[in-house]
């Protein structure tokens, strides 16, 4: 849940103000709605949202995640340490919420054939651009995670790291899809926000120590513009919902992953934060296959 948009600003740690508008400020959100977001509206706003903030983000956390690295989470752990998608070594893998595609990029360092699937045409347009810097293009897919366009048994492998799954009104149907398009003994594996986050606001210093609301309470965390329209939207499940929603789709649950924050690591990313990763999980990987 991030903070409301009046206090977004002194909570991105150190970074200096913007004069360029923010994303925000360009989409006009005015304040913070707590109501019931369907998947059409949610896409809608996580679309505005990302087009929007594309250039922003990237500024922010781009040294953060690298042009062609696949880091999983803010605390740092690396596909290259975690090897949590065993070996793509000829492998088909689809990157789901993939941004500007940095972790496709890796993985085509690694001998894979991957395909970066994100909702956002300004990311995508960010992927194309360092595909071409970095001389390590991937096919570039512009689609929601919840109706994949590709075939069934299309991909050995698929991951996600903070991609989609955090901003969909259906994270079942994204489950069910990726399935579907995994061939059997493929991997799936993906990272969220770990589901306890849903209790703090997202400041990383000592404000965010302090539950605010209820670890069960799934209602979306909406910002909305004047005409209370959706402009930002984030979906809340509790650990036992990610897993029934893994086990539905006809997946087996190998592995929750919950990275510790690093000794030394001092980087404030978002809510992330020394101070908070010392006492509770940031993030949750969830590491799944599909049977054969």
């Amino acid at each position: 849940m991030r903070v409301p948009p009046s206090q977004l600003r002194g909570c991105r740690g150190d970074s200096p103000v913007n004069e360029i508008a923010s994303a925000e400020e360009r989409l006009g959100t005015a304040g913070v709605a707590r109501r019931a977001v369907d998947g059409a509206e949610s896409q809608r706003a996580s679309r505005l949202w990302w087009d929007a903030d594309a250039d922003d983000y990237l500024a922010e956390h781009g040294p953060d995640i690298g042009d062609a690295d696949f880091v999983w989470c803010p605390e740092g752990l690396r596909e290259a340490d975690a090897r949590l998608l065993g070996d793509v070594r000829g492998r088909r893998v689809l990157e789901v919420g993939s941004g500007s595609a940095p972790c496709a990029r890796w993985l085509r360092t690694q001998g894979a054939h991957p395909v970066a699937l994100d909702l956002s045409g300004a990311m995508l347009r960010h992927a194309a651009a360092l595909g071409t810097a970095t001389g390590l293009p991937v096919p570039l897919v512009q689609a929601g995670a919840e109706r994949l366009p590709f075939g069934d048994a299309a991909f050995d492998v698929a991951c996600s790291a903070f991609g989609a799954v955090p901003f969909v009104a259906e994270p079942e149907r994204v489950m069910r899809e990726v399935a579907r398009v995994l061939r059997p003994g493929g991997r799936w594996v993906f990272a969220v926000n770990h589901p306890m986050r849903w209790m703090f606001s997202d400041d990383p210093g000592p404000d965010g120590l302090t539950v605010q609301q209820s670890y069960f309470d799934r209602t979306p965390y909406v910002e909305v513009d004047a005409a209370g329209r959706a402009t930002y939207v984030e979906h809340h499940r509790t650990l036992g919902d990610r897993v029934r929603d893994v086990v539905a789709a006809g997946l087996v649950l190998d592995d929750v992953v919950e990275p510790e924050w690093p000794e030394g690591r001092e980087t404030v990313w978002g809510q992330w934060s020394p101070l908070r990763g010392a006492l509770f999980p940031g993030t949750a990987i969830f590491v799944t296959h599909k049977p054969r």
